[in-house]
């Protein structure tokens, strides 16, 4: 069931309705009850892992708190992430690591059996396993305290809002929010539809036909042309940031109108100016996750700065492979490790004074080279293999091409569907504000909807495309 589907609208305006009529633990009951059957329409037999997955960490996390004996707290906490884990590399990268040990064996003159499964990946595991980890690392360092009440817990697992593509919560920000009544005001309710329009806006309008854009390019047979595939990455920028900033904004929405508080998954990252800054804006839950989780356990920027740089380059590289088993996320992760690596090191070396303003014209240059940096690292994720990475950046550096009614085509179009989105980014941006557009005053945001209505209808992609990272 997709969000930008009418059957989703069917299922929340009934989850809304009878949510609203029921008491505190009947509404916990409800969302519960309505999580698994909205992961059940994807294939219920995967609801089997999600309930076993719940299970084992919920008995994990009660057990870890209740050792006294460190070796057996540990030993709890390597059950719980050999189970998620076990989960996650099974169904994800199985196939992947069978069939590159058979090319491996093969350019040694070995031969190997390559014993491969037809394993389907199920739809969100990449984020319920990293959520339900950070949940029992929590535990075990006393962050939080595990939760007693298992339907409580499976809500946080398996809340239908952000069970397929996130954000990875928290437990400590969840959690209390499901154990306590939800005050559902009007300013929520005013929040979630904005959030959740805005979110359907990005997902149908810009999304969906930048993706038609980025696929003349990518998906085309034989050379293309330096320029074309700077305008096909381009699109892909935008269709990712449309596709999944969508899902996460439509996800915030339906949790407010339920009373719920999401945390923000992206904040203008297209308009930041240096790797470091990104990451604190793209994919949010992830970045910190990441942080939390794998660089500071690896041992941060505690160890001398050589060290930092391989525990940056490392989480890089494992966060690359988490959105899914080609060598092309591997090159992507080390790509943005290289990134941040290089503006450490620079801001060692030219320490900027915070007292120091930046005229807005060189601010604008920094936020449009930041953006060539980004857009490079997009080329390399949306590339199918690594032989078209080969022949994609060998024409960007050096074949650029020549003029075309294509490429007229591919720049009247991205800037079409590009330029309402970087208008209300830029608003948002200077008031620092995601409610910057209901804000405004007068009839000015009324000018903001009707425009938003008009595109929608008149240029929106209606076919129910599957969200993007659901592959993840």
């Amino acid at each position: 069931m997709l969000f930008n589907s009418f059957e989703f609208l069917l299922f929340f305006a009934f989850v809304y309705l009878a949510y609203r009529a029921l008491s505190h633990k009947g509404q916990n009951f409800l969302l519960l009850a309505a999580s698994y059957f909205f992961y059940g329409c994807w294939d219920w037999r995967f609801l089997l892992l999600l309930l076993a997955s719940t299970v084992i960490d919920f008995y994990c996390g009660r057990k870890i708190h209740q050792a006294a004996d460190p070796k057996r707290k540990k030993s709890w906490l390597v059950l719980s992430l050999c189970v998620n884990l076990g989960i996650l590399g099974f169904f994800k990268y199985f196939n992947f690591f069978a069939e590159n040990l058979h090319a491996l064996g093969a350019s040694c003159g070995i031969h190997l059996d390559t014993v491969t499964l037809k394993v389907i990946l199920p739809v969100g595991v990449s984020f319920y396993t990293f959520q339900s980890i950070s949940y029992i690392m929590d535990v075990y360092s006393g962050k939080t305290k595990p939760e007693n009440n298992f339907f409580d817990y499976a809500l946080f697992v398996a809340f239908f809002a952000q069970l397929v593509a996130g954000p990875i919560e928290r437990a400590n920000h969840m959690l209390p929010q499901y154990r306590s009544p939800r005050q559902i005001t009007s300013l929520k309710n005013r929040e979630g539809l904005w959030f959740i329009g805005w979110g359907f806006f990005l997902k149908v309008f810009v999304a969906d036909n930048m993706a038609r854009i980025a696929d003349l390019v990518f998906d085309q047979s034989g050379p293309v042309p330096g320029v074309e595939v700077i305008l096909g990455t381009y699109a892909f920028a935008f269709q990712v940031f449309g596709d999944f900033a969508g899902y996460s904004f439509i996800a915030m929405g339906a949790a407010r109108l339920l009373g719920f508080d999401l945390m923000v998954n992206f904040l203008f990252p297209y308009f930041v100016t240096n790797p470091r800054d990104f990451w604190k804006h793209w994919h949010i839950s992830l970045s910190s996750w990441l942080r939390d989780y794998l660089y500071i356990p690896l041992g941060g920027n505690r160890r001398g700065e050589v060290k930092t740089y391989r525990n940056v380059l490392l989480t890089m590289f494992l966060g690359g492979l988490w959105h899914g088993a080609a060598w092309t996320f591997g090159i992507w992760g080390i790509y943005q490790g290289l990134t941040l690596s290089i503006h450490r090191a620079y801001r060692s070396l030219f320490p900027v004074s915070v007292q120091r303003r930046t005229p807005l014209i060189l601010h604008v240059i920094k936020v449009i080279m930041m953006f060539q940096v980004t857009c490079l690292g997009w080329l390399i994720f949306r590339a199918d293999s690594l032989g078209q990475l080969k022949d994609l950046t060998h024409s960007l550096f050096f074949d650029l091409g020549v003029h075309s009614d294509k490429t007229f085509y591919l720049l009247t179009q991205l800037m079409f569907f590009s330029l309402f989105l970087l208008i209300v980014q830029a608003i948002q941006k200077h008031k620092k504000d995601l409610m910057a557009i209901p804000n405004l005053p007068g009839f000015m945001p009324w000018v903001f909807y009707l425009v938003m209505f008009y595109l929608f209808v008149m240029w929106g992609e209606f076919g129910g495309k599957q969200f993007i990272y659901f592959r993840f």
